[in-house]
């Protein structure tokens, strides 16, 4: 930040350069696109199909209710709102607005084998959709974070962003563990061989789970998985994984043989554990069955690995949410660092519990922020701002929210940058006032957010609130 040049220098200096990454991350998140939350379109919602409630639990309130509730007709229904959520425009916009990075929040069901049909109920067709924006996205030059934002099973209770409203929250067992490993697989195998993926730079293993740590058993564990199973097929590709080679020949042009292949010959139990054999060899499977769809012929027919088809890659940024997103002892994401990772925070002012409901609290909070700095004392560095935004608990006015927005993208730049919730919101009688504080493009139309990203409109807004502690 401006008042603490030295310090912000130094975490820069300290923190590790990721292939990949750019230098500072300027983001918006694509949210409601391929993990539809209705509370950002209501009007659109009613219109498909689905209730507004105050509790989404009881009412067609999310991705599953609605697929449950119209099985003939979803996959159409969902397949116009891809279309029409996120397209060519919409990319650019992003690209006009100077914006370098998106989040793309998915859920498990996208990779669609991996759905139980008569216990699950979500749309099909969205791995197309990926398919087809990630193209947009990469000849517009904008990288991509490939965020498991809805985990089997579901990783919190109550949230639209999970896919589906329940309290029965069933993510942390040794089967959806398994399955959200498959995914990883198959995403990682995506990003590498599939060219409209080459824009993806990075993986986030879990959006948001339960901040209680007592109550996510086995997910220090997972964490591990996560990173092995990437590295994994990496080194199957013959992409250089940081001090770790394969130790036996792949001599098969066949990318799901050459799984098989070192599946059953490596000795490099480091990497290639018991759960991470299984899981590759159970995605073998989903990726033939995926393949045609996509028509990724690498999955069958690359030069592996004198000359593979994603040599000019590197291996992917593994990430997840900063070991202070949990309390109550929780495990510790740098522990399984292997190669590139980075680290995730969210933050929103508006749901409480940061800071009394009032401008100068809000400004005295922001100016004063640690959360990079302890995060990097405990070996979580980068770290980036996955979420944030602009509402607030109280009637605010438009001086304000351009206060607001400048002092928190100071704060943030402190990391590796940021990444807005949203894009956009819905602009209809329905959705009122929501896009003033929620929407990236209306925070542009209205002047809160500067043209060039990078940019604030006073570099000095957080003078009059930092106090001397946090100064010294």
């Amino acid at each position: 930040m401006a008042f603490l040049p030295a310090l912000v220098l130094l975490l820069h200096l300290l923190a590790p350069v990721l292939a990949g990454l750019p230098d500072k991350i300027y983001g918006v998140n694509l949210g409601s696109w391929l993990v539809l939350e209705a509370w950002m379109l209501p009007a659109e919602w009613l219109a498909m199909g689905g209730d507004n409630c105050a509790d989404c639990s009881q009412c067609i309130g999310s991705e599953f209710a609605f697929a449950q509730a119209y099985p003939d007709t979803v996959d159409a229904t969902f397949k116009g709102h891809w279309e029409s959520w996120f397209n060519q425009p919409d990319v650019d916009k992003i690209a006009a607005a100077g914006i370098n990075t998106v989040r793309i929040p998915l859920g498990y069901w996208i990779v669609e084998p991996l759905v139980d049909r008569s216990t699950e109920y979500y749309p099909r067709g969205g791995l197309q959709q990926l398919q087809r924006g990630l193209q947009q996205l990469k000849d517009a030059g904008i990288s991509a974070i490939l965020d498991h934002h809805a985990l089997p099973g579901v990783q919190t209770a109550g949230q639209q962003f999970t896919g589906r409203c329940t309290s029965d929250v069933e993510f942390y067992t040794d089967y959806n563990y398994h399955r959200a490993l498959i995914w990883t697989a198959v995403m990682t195998t995506l990003s590498h061989l599939d060219p409209a993926f080459e824009s993806v730079i990075a993986i986030e293993a879990v959006n948001e789970p339960i901040m209680d740590a007592t109550q996510t058993p086995g997910y220090g564990d997972f964490q591990q998985n996560f990173v092995k199973v990437v590295r994994a097929v990496e080194l199957i590709l013959g992409l250089p994984v940081p001090g770790v080679q394969l130790d036996v020949p792949v001599t098969t042009a066949n990318f799901t043989h050459a799984v098989e292949s070192v599946c059953g010959a490596t000795q490099l139990a480091d990497v290639f554990t018991p759960e991470v054999i299984k899981t590759l060899l159970d995605a073998v499977p989903v990726l033939l069955e995926l393949a045609p769809q996509l028509a990724v012929a690498a999955l069958f027919d690359t030069a592996l690995p004198a000359a593979p088809c994603n040599a000019k890659h590197e291996p992917l940024v593994t990430n997840f949410m900063d070991v202070n997103w949990q309390y109550n002892s929780p495990p510790n994401p740098a522990d399984a660092a292997l190669g590139p990772q980075g680290y995730d925070n969210h933050l929103y002012y508006s749901f409480g519990g940061v800071a009394d409901p009032n401008p100068d609290a809000y400004m005295t909070s922001i100016c004063n922020l640690n959360r990079v700095q302890s995060d990097a004392a405990l070996g979580n560095s980068p770290l980036w701002f996955g979420e944030w935004g602009l509402p607030v608990q109280f009637n605010t006015t438009d001086a304000f929210l351009t206060m607001w927005a400048d002092a928190q993208k100071l704060a943030y730049a402190q990391g590796k940058g940021w990444i807005f919730w949203n894009f956009k919101v819905e602009e209809s009688a329905l959705a009122g006032d929501l896009a003033r504080e929620w929407s990236y493009f209306k925070g542009l139309e209205l002047g809160f957010l500067t043209q060039d990203p990078s940019q604030v409109h006073n570099a000095s807004v957080c003078a009059p609130y930092v106090n001397s502690t946090a100064a010294a």
